[in-house]
């Protein structure tokens, strides 16, 4: 194996997984800096196709430029060779996977035989988001075959100064010919003061909204499913808060007393933490 291959490969399979927000700080970070001092462009280059699977599969935003509102990045709206498109914007752009920086904005013109209520979904899940979601981006598009239509909502909100950063996804595919929604909702938190927390959730949806449920309805119920999962969330956390999390919290020792542990080299074990007498 060579020296490139034993040096990418360990940053490659980090970029896979990372936690919301931290695709930038692995990318530049000492370690990464370093190889790409040694290695050259090369390292880089070859670390794009895991670039390219992270910020598609997370939904990464960008603002296009003279713009003011992001845009999303996704398998659903990619139109190949690095370029994606918005249904909103009618726009298309060039996106640098390293960077996260889009350029190259064109007019784009969608062609779908459900091109009126693609327009519908992308008005009434804009209004959703904006009402539930403190920070979101969403997006409407036509699968390849015409026959589905994704229905995209990530919400990012980062808070690195408190050490947390957090990320909503849901993702949908209706089926016009049959009336069906199904898909999935993931949410990501990260929580690194003093060590790393994560919390990594996968539910998966399906409900029938019929074939002749329009926007306004489709949105509906996919804000009710939303809703409830939210709710089924905070009564977990409790739950854990009250339950599990509680039984893992270390006893007093029969002192009642906590342990210094700056001390701890000091004690003489069974009668200083004990309280007992050397015998």
């Amino acid at each position: 194996m060579s020296q490139k291959v034993r040096i990418v490969a360990p940053l490659r399979r980090a970029l896979y997984n990372p936690a919301p927000f931290c695709l930038a700080q692995i990318t530049e970070s000492k370690p990464a800096v370093a190889i790409k001092s040694i290695l050259g462009d090369d390292s880089v280059h070859s670390l794009i196709p895991a670039f390219e699977k992270y910020n598609e599969e997370q939904f990464a935003t960008v603002k296009l430029p003279g713009g003011s509102a992001e845009v999303l990045v996704s398998p659903h709206n990619s139109l190949g060779d690095g370029r994606y498109y918005d249904v909103e914007s009618q726009s298309s752009y060039a996106f640098d996977h390293t960077s996260q920086k889009a350029s190259g904005v064109q007019s784009y013109v969608l062609e779908s035989n459900h091109n009126d209520l693609v327009k519908s979904l992308v008005k009434s899940l804009g209004t959703h988001a904006s009402e539930h979601y403190p920070k979101a981006s969403t997006g409407v598009f036509p699968t390849e075959d015409d026959t589905q239509l994704a229905i995209l909502t990530v919400a990012n909100k980062y808070s690195p100064s408190n050490f947390w950063n957090g990320r909503w996804r849901s993702s949908y595919l209706f089926t016009p010919s049959s009336g069906t929604i199904s898909g999935f909702i993931k949410v990501d938190v990260h929580y690194y003061e003093d060590g790393n927390v994560r919390l990594l959730t996968n539910k998966e949806v399906s409900i029938s909204v019929g074939t002749s449920a329009g926007a306004s309805e489709i949105v509906r119920q996919i804000a009710n499913v939303e809703k409830k999962y939210q709710e089924d969330l905070n009564k977990a956390f409790g739950s854990l808060s009250e339950g599990a999390f509680k039984s893992l919290r270390r006893q007093l020792p029969i002192t009642r007393q906590k342990i210094e542990w700056e001390k701890i080299s000091g004690y003489r074990l069974g009668q200083d933490i004990g309280g007992g007498r050397a015998r």
